[in-house]
């Protein structure tokens, strides 16, 4: 890892080591948000617990050596659900971005239903899918898919004209057209709407394990704050954020090298 990489990861570190330190420090005596609120510490303590934890014959508490399981079951749904809306959204962007006709036919109607949040989706969820996962799935894929259509479209519509004009005037068929001009160069504005979406999805899992299933880190999270467990609450919600980091991470990388063409390109300029 060479010093430059070793100083950012440093200064990323550096706002939540302090606001921990603070956290710890305001809490010790038991008075913050009247006692309600855990130290980290203790936060730390149940983690462990829930995560490490050998249940036993006589163990009752779901917060013992569950954790895994837990964070298995939603990263099952968020992949699914978000590769679902990868292969609805980016063909349907890319021939939106490209045909009029497909504009003007259905590019309404997802400006139309865009704004509709997720959890007004949940009646419905309901209703078809009742407590499964495929309605975990359902809501997921609808919050991942706008982002990735909105992007994918925006990207293809942006295309160099002179590019498409090029390549008409080589012989090249529409199909030709679409997957060798406009997908590569839409694929910035792609990788934009799927971290978008996925961070999005993440967002869904846990509205829907809240309701419409009896799994996962939603679950847990709304089964803790019930049961007064916030040291469990604040532990789930940090495992969200970590495996939401790491997932973007993943898809930074993906683009790097998707479009290490594109810097080879500009470094021979």
């Amino acid at each position: 890892m060479t010093s430059s990489r070793v100083r950012r990861w440093l200064l990323a570190i550096v706002l939540p080591i302090a606001a921990v330190g603070l956290w710890q420090a305001a809490g010790t005596d038991g008075s913050l948000a009247g006692g309600a609120l855990p130290t980290p510490d203790r936060v730390w303590r149940a983690w462990v617990t829930w995560a490490f934890g050998h249940a036993g014959p006589m163990t009752l508490s779901p917060y013992v050596g569950t954790w895994a399981e837990a964070v298995g079951h939603s990263a099952e749904r968020v992949a699914k659900g978000f590769a679902v809306a990868i292969l609805l959204g980016v063909p349907l962007g890319v021939l939106i971005g490209w045909s009029r006709l497909v504009s003007a036919m259905v590019d309404p109607s997802i400006q139309w239903l865009r704004p509709v949040p997720i959890t007004a989706w949940l009646p419905i969820s309901l209703a078809i899918f009742g407590i499964r996962d495929f309605g975990a799935i359902f809501l997921i894929t609808i919050g991942a898919f706008y982002p990735i259509v909105i992007n994918t479209t925006q990207g293809a519509r942006d295309v160099e004209k002179n590019w498409i004009r090029a390549a008409l005037m080589m012989g090249a068929k529409p199909f030709d057209i679409l997957r060798r001009v406009i997908l590569p160069a839409a694929l910035p504005s792609i990788f934009t709407g799927l971290r978008i979406g996925l961070g999005i999805g993440w967002t869904a899992v846990i509205v829907a394990e809240m309701v419409a299933v009896k799994s996962g880190l939603g679950y847990v999270l709304w089964d803790a704050y019930y049961v007064g467990r916030m040291d469990i609450v604040i532990a789930d919600m940090v495992s969200i954020g970590l495996f939401g980091f790491l997932s973007d991470w993943a898809i930074v990388r993906l683009e790097m090298w998707a479009l290490n063409w594109r810097r080879l390109q500009s470094f021979n300029q």
